[in-house]
């Protein structure tokens, strides 16, 4: 099985290096640009029924083009991501990058759970202070932890 891979990695190498760089590419964007997109959110992102869509202003056919566009370099990240999980790369922060790109049902309320985890809104409200913006605001009826009625220590 190791032969196998090693042959196919001689025979592929300049994929293997394209997807290299692909991948440093990504971990250092992602490194530069999340911190600029938590500062950028609007306080009440997170507040149910506030969250009109970035390109609502847009014609309806411009909107579709958008929505297609993002939807395929979402898809093409998660592909990207689990070639990245046997190749070189952070696969996982790949395949999530491209998740939150992608329209699937039930994204809404999985990012809302996630950020209301108690490190990870310590960590972004960190970096919003850092930058000079207010933390974000939730949902009175949830609690911090994301599931109604359940605050766990562990969070």
């Amino acid at each position: 099985m190791v032969d196998v891979l090693v042959e196919w990695a001689a025979a592929h190498d300049a994929l293997l290096l394209w997807i290299a760089g692909l991948s440093m590419g990504l971990f250092v964007g992602t490194i530069l640009i999340v911190p600029v997109l938590l500062a950028r959110m609007r306080t009440d992102y997170f507040v149910e029924g506030r969250h009109p869509p970035a390109v609502s202003k847009l014609h309806p056919m411009l909107r579709w083009a958008a929505r297609i566009a993002k939807n395929l370099v979402g898809a093409g990240l998660v592909l990207a991501g689990t070639a990245m999980l046997v190749l070189p790369g952070q696969g996982i922060l790949t395949i999530l990058l491209g998740l939150a790109m992608l329209d699937v049902p039930g994204k809404r309320r999985l990012e809302q759970r996630l950020v209301r985890r108690a490190r990870v809104r310590r960590s972004i409200d960190w970096v919003r202070r850092a930058a000079g913006r207010p933390p974000l605001e939730f949902d009175e009826h949830l609690p911090a932890s994301g599931q109604p009625g359940r605050e766990t220590a562990a969070d």
